[in-house]
């Protein structure tokens, strides 16, 4: 064993420019960092990705990032293999399970049988049932939504089955039954859905409507044993934080904690540091999709970035000569791009120990993002059966 801890961090959505397959998915051109990069016109300020070498690992540097002369991480680049491009898809690969065949995607809304089937376990009317922006749909519909109690159900351009309401209208735990329900529907042929996500959210009227941090996912069973399972069978600790939970619906994982924010997620990063474990802590910050993603906003997604910066000097001042910090994504959502859905995109890899005895270098392309959990399964003795570790070029 070559670290004691290891702390993987996926920066959910932040791509680092368009997949060889990009074409297949109608993504070519996209770039998630560079369109971030270029909108804030040179005063992107992220000084600790950028010394670890976030700029290294692309052609292009992004603006005002400029390459690391010395970057101090082993930096490179991972394309997915999986049918898909949701969260699901690219955390399964991310531990050694791709997502070999596509899922049910839904692009004129859903079929009237399944509909049918949540109004009668609900007793409440469906509205909507089409694809449509998380914000807009609440903004649209949320109001009639309050007046009538029924659910407000939608989709994207990712196997998602979505359904928002008003905490005050329906509560917490009768929404969540309702899609613990819808999941129980969609788990094999005809229908396969990724996840079903509950949406609940808070305010008076339309031009205050927020969504709340309540949010739930319930996601496919995984459908075999990924790398989190490995190493809870060999003996290690698994620390879920954010989505990873629900991604995972709870297998491989010793113990979690919900994040509120990208912020509260990274609190969590930092509570984690100062515990004697060993194993993996596996986290994912959401707020980079869900917040400004989907919404096609660059400044959000560029300030959201800066923070998790800032937050990111304080994780690698309490790193360990016996830690190892691995960042990456699970997929892109470019703000810059057109539409409202995830881009297929290649995702970046860092990683870094105080204990490397050089300067970093680069890791290449990798094949498939089970690369990730390849290494990390490498370090810890365990084998793997998806992906190459690059562990041995950690030095």
């Amino acid at each position: 064993m070559k670290y004691n801890r290891v702390f993987g961090i996926v920066l959910d959505s932040v791509g680092t420019g368009a997949a060889p397959d990009a074409d297949k998915f109608g993504d070519v051109g996209s770039d998630t960092l560079g369109h971030v990069g270029e909108f804030y016109e040179g005063k992107l300020d992220i000084p600790n990705l950028q010394k670890l070498g976030i700029s290294n690992l692309r052609e292009t540097p992004i603006e005002g990032v400029a390459a690391a002369d010395k970057p101090l991480a082993y930096y490179g680049k991972m394309r997915e293999i999986s049918a898909g491009k949701d969260s699901m898809d690219g955390h399964w690969e991310m531990m050694g399970l791709p997502v070999e065949h596509a899922l049910s995607l839904f692009p004129n809304g859903f079929p009237a049988d399944l509909i049918d089937k949540l109004k009668d376990f609900s007793k409440r009317d469906v509205i909507v049932n089409k694809p449509y922006s998380g914000t807009d749909v609440i903004h649209d519909y949320g109001e009639e939504q309050m007046k009538t109690g029924a659910l407000i159900v939608y989709t994207s351009g990712d196997s998602v089955l979505q359904i928002a309401a008003h905490e005050d209208i329906i509560p917490l735990e009768e929404l969540y039954k309702i899609c613990e329900y819808a999941r129980s529907l969609v788990n094999e042929p005809p229908y396969v859905i990724g996840r079903i996500i509950a949406r609940p959210y808070v305010g008076p009227d339309k031009n205050h409507f927020t969504r709340t941090a309540n949010r739930r996912d319930f996601t496919l069973e995984p459908t075999g044993d990924t790398d989190l399972n490995r190493l809870q069978d060999a003996g290690y600790e698994v620390i879920g934080i954010g989505k990873i939970n629900d991604i995972f619906s709870g297998h491989g994982i010793s113990r979690g904690y919900h994040n509120e924010s990208n912020h509260n997620g990274m609190e969590h990063v930092l509570e984690t540091m100062g515990q004697d474990f060993n194993g993996l802590s596996f986290t994912n910050l959401v707020d980079f999709d869900a917040m400004y993603g989907h919404r096609r906003n660059p400044k959000g997604f560029g300030a959201a970035l800066m923070e998790f910066d800032q937050q990111l000097g304080e994780v690698l001042a309490q790193l360990k000569d016996d830690d190892l910090l691995m960042l990456t994504a699970d997929h892109g959502n470019d703000p810059g791009f057109r539409g409202t859905d995830h881009t297929r995109e290649l995702v970046p890899v860092l990683a870094y120990s105080p204990s490397f005895k050089q300067t970093g270098e680069s890791l290449g392309v990798r094949e498939t993002f089970s690369d990730f959990g390849a290494t990390i399964l490498d370090n810890f003795g365990v084998n793997n059966v998806k992906g190459t570790s690059f562990l041995a070029d950690l030095k």
